[in-house]
């Protein structure tokens, strides 16, 4: 059934994105490295949710390709992106970093903005916007 525009959740902090983490994580949050994206329409509000890899313990695939590929086809006007790390570290990694920045770059390009990317757990969460480091 389709949520009429009234309805759908608005967005409108980190703490928003991170707690509905917690409501779609396809696994429990500790065990493996999973990627998942929100799909936010132009007054932020949830279109939905996606989950764009689930890898091992040290690592997944975020694949730009794909990212923007669910975007554009689910009429996103922003994005924003979720991942965990298992160890509970919320810390970015060098790796998440670069990434983040990759996909900030393409979505400006593409007038598809990245607004934050969650290192997610269930006790927290880091946010590359909050920190700053979403440049």
């Amino acid at each position: 059934m389709k949520q009429r525009h009234s309805e759908m959740r608005k967005i409108t902090s980190s703490r928003d994105a991170w707690e509905i983490s917690q409501g779609i994580w396809p696994e429990p949050i500790d065990y493996r490295e999973c990627f998942l994206m929100l799909l936010l329409s132009r007054a932020n509000k949830l279109l939905g949710y996606h989950t764009v890899s689930i890898g091992g313990l040290a690592g997944t695939v975020a694949d730009p390709k794909l990212i923007f590929q669910v975007a554009l086809t689910g009429n996103a006007c922003s994005i924003i992106l979720l991942h965990n790390h298992p160890s509970g570290n919320l810390q970015p990694s060098d790796a998440d970093i670069k990434l983040t920045r990759k996909l900030k770059s393409a979505g400006d390009f593409l007038d598809l903005p990245i607004v934050d990317h969650l290192i997610v757990s269930a006790d927290g969460y880091y946010s590359f916007a909050d920190e700053g480091n979403l440049s």
